[in-house]
C-alpha cells in the first residue's frame, strides 16, 4: 500500500533546500543538495512525509533529521 504525498514536488523544493550527510548502502560518502526525487530513492516516501511534517511544522530556520543507518538530512527554509 502506498502513501500519497501531503505536499508537492514543487511545494518542497520552493521552500526547502534538502541536504544530506551521510554513507548510502554502496558505501560511498554524501554531503550534497538534492532534489524530492534522489530524497526519496534514499530514505522512502514514509521517512520524507515524517521529516516534512516536522520541518513544516518547525518555526526555525533548518530542521535535522536523523535515522539510525548515520543518514542526516537537513531541511533549509528558502
Amino acid at each position: 500500500m502506498t502513501a500519497t504525498m501531503k505536499y508537492t514536488s514543487k511545494q518542497i523544493n520552493r521552500d526547502w533546500r534538502i541536504k544530506v550527510d551521510g554513507m548510502t548502502e554502496d558505501g560511498q560518502r554524501l554531503h550534497t543538495l538534492m532534489g524530492v526525487s534522489g530524497i526519496i530513492a534514499l530514505i522512502g516516501e514514509a521517512f520524507l512525509q515524517k521529516f516534512l511534517d516536522r520541518a513544516y511544522d518547525s518555526m526555525a530556520d533548518s530542521c535535522t533529521c536523523k535515522l539510525r543507518r548515520g543518514v542526516v538530512v537537513t531541511f533549509y527554509a528558502k
